[in-house]
C-alpha cells in the first residue's frame, strides 16, 4: 500500500480538518468547567491513567497467566502497546493523539480476571440476567462503577471519549435499528438512553485507529509471546508467507543473530509493516472522501482505518496460528478450564451468600436487591478481578483451587 509521505503528520499539535476537535466536543453528561492547561481529551486520557481499572490491568491476563513468567504480557503491557500504535498512527494522519490515546488506554478495562477464558464463564452465568460483555463493562466502569469523584460516579468522560470505548469496532446499530454484531448489552443501550452515542454510525478516525491498533499489538505481540512459551517455533511461523518473508529478510541482514534479537527484529519489521499498510489504506478512503470534519468521518458510512485486502489476508492467517498453536493448545485448555471453573465457583458463592463480597461497596445492600440487580452486582465485583485476587478469593472460599499451571 502505497504511502502519501507528504501528507503526513508529524508535528506536535498538528491537526486535520477531519479529526476530533478537543476544544469543541459534545461535551459531558455532568457539566464541569474546562482546563486553562489541558484540553478535554488530555483530562479524559489522564483521568483513565488514574484509575483502579487501569492499575488492576497490571494482574490480568492477556494470553499467559502471571504464573507463567514476568516476561509475558498483561492486560496493561498490552493496553500501552496498543496506546503507542494508536498514538503513532494518529500523529501520522494528523488526528487528535489525546483521543487516540485515550481510547486505547480504557479499551479493555471491562476485561475479566483470566482474560477470555473469564469473561465466557461470567457469559455463561449472567446469560439469564442479560449475559456478560468486556466492551459495556468498559462502559459501567467509567460511568458508574469508578467511584472517586464528588459530584458523579465514573469519570465523566467527554462524548468523544465515551463515543470512541463503545463503537472503536464500528456501529452497534444499523439503519433499521438491529443489532449489526447480534444483540447490543444491556448495559450500553441503558446508558444510550441517557447519553445518546449514536450507535447506528461509524465512530471517529481516532477510536478506529485505537482499534486496529489493538489488533497489531496482539498479533505480533503474542506471537513474541508464543515463541518464548515454546508454543510457538520459527518453523511454525513459515505457514505465513508475510513472516517468512520477515524472517528471510533478518537472516539475509544479520546472519547468525541470537534468537532474542532475531524476533525482536522480525517483530519490529511486523508492526512497521502493518502500521504502514494502515496509514496507506487510510488516507486513500481520506482522499476519497474528503471529508472536512469528525462528523462527516461518522457519517461517510465506512471504516478508513483498516488492513488492506492483502494484509487483511495475513491478519487472518496470524489469527488462525495463534489460535490453532496456543489458544486451543492442549495445555492452556487445561489451565482455561480451571480458570473457568474459579470464575463460575465464585459467582456461585457470591450469588448464594453475597456478604462474602466485602471489598464490594454494595454488599451490605445487595441481599435486599432483586436478583437481576445481584446478579449485576456479583459480576462487576468478579470482572474487576486481578488474576491473583480471584485466585485468593477462591483459596479463601473452597478446599480445592485449580492449579493454573
Amino acid at each position: 500500500m502505497t504511502i502519501d509521505s507528504q501528507a503526513l503528520g508529524f508535528g506536535v499539535g498538528e491537526r486535520a480538518n477531519y479529526a476530533a476537535d478537543p476544544w469543541a466536543t459534545r461535551g459531558r453528561l455532568y457539566l464541569e468547567p474546562s482546563s486553562p492547561t489541558r484540553s478535554d481529551f488530555q483530562r479524559d486520557r489522564d483521568r483513565i491513567v488514574h484509575t483502579t481499572a487501569f492499575r488492576r490491568l497490571k494482574h490480568k491476563t492477556q494470553v499467559f497467566i502471571a504464573a507463567d513468567g514476568d516476561h509475558y504480557r498483561t492486560r496493561l503491557t498490552h493496553t500501552v502497546e496498543v496506546a503507542q500504535i494508536a498514538r503513532a498512527l494518529a500523529r501520522a494522519l494528523k488526528l487528535d493523539e489525546d483521543l487516540a490515546e485515550g481510547v486505547a488506554l480504557v479499551h479493555d478495562f471491562g476485561h475479566t480476571p483470566f482474560g477470555h477464558t473469564g469473561e465466557d464463564a461470567l457469559h455463561a452465568v449472567l446469560e439469564p440476567y442479560g449475559g456478560f460483555d468486556h466492551n459495556a463493562q468498559s462502559l459501567r466502569i467509567v460511568t458508574k462503577l469508578e467511584r472517586r469523584y464528588a459530584e458523579f460516579d465514573g469519570l465523566n468522560l467527554t462524548w468523544e471519549s465515551l463515543e470512541g470505548l463503545v463503537k472503536h469496532n464500528g456501529p452497534l446499530l444499523d439503519a433499521e435499528g438491529e443489532g449489526t454484531r447480534g444483540e447490543v448489552p444491556l448495559p450500553i443501550l441503558e446508558y444510550n438512553d441517557r447519553h445518546d452515542l449514536e450507535l447506528s454510525s461509524h465512530a471517529s478516525l481516532e477510536a478506529q485507529v485505537a482499534a486496529i491498533a489493538d489488533d497489531i499489538a496482539y498479533n505480533t505481540h503474542d506471537i513474541d509471546d508464543g515463541l518464548r512459551s515454546g508454543y510457538l517455533t520459527f518453523e511454525m511461523l513459515e505457514d505465513v508467507p508475510f513472516l517468512a518473508g520477515l524472517m528471510r529478510e533478518v537472516h539475509g541482514k544479520y546472519p547468525g543473530l541470537e534468537t532474542s534479537r532475531f524476533t525482536h527484529e522480525m517483530m519490529r519489521r511486523q508492526i512497521t509493516r502493518m502500521v504502514e499498510d494502515v496509514i496507506g489504506v487510510s488516507q486513500g478512503h481520506l482522499r476519497d472522501v474528503r471529508p472536512e470534519s469528525a462528523a462527516e468521518v461518522r457519517a461517510a458510512g465506512l471504516t478508513f482505518a483498516h488492513f488492506s485486502d492483502e494484509m487483511a489476508v495475513t491478519d487472518r492467517q496470524i489469527k488462525q496460528l495463534l489460535f490453532t498453536r496456543i489458544y486451543r493448545n492442549p495445555d492452556i485448555m487445561r489451565i482455561r478450564a480451571g480458570a473457568a471453573q474459579i470464575v463460575t465457583d465464585l459467582y456461585q458463592a457470591f450469588m448464594a451468600d453475597p456478604l462474602e463480597m466485602r471489598s464490594h461497596y454494595w454488599y451490605d445492600h445487595i441481599q435486599r436487591m432483586p436478583e437481576a440487580a445481584k446478579a449485576r452486582h456479583v459480576g462487576d465485583y468478579i470482572a474487576g478481578m486481578t488474576d491473583t485476587f480471584a485466585i485468593s478469593a477462591h483459596n479463601r472460599l473452597f478446599d480445592q483451587t485449580p492449579d493454573l499451571r
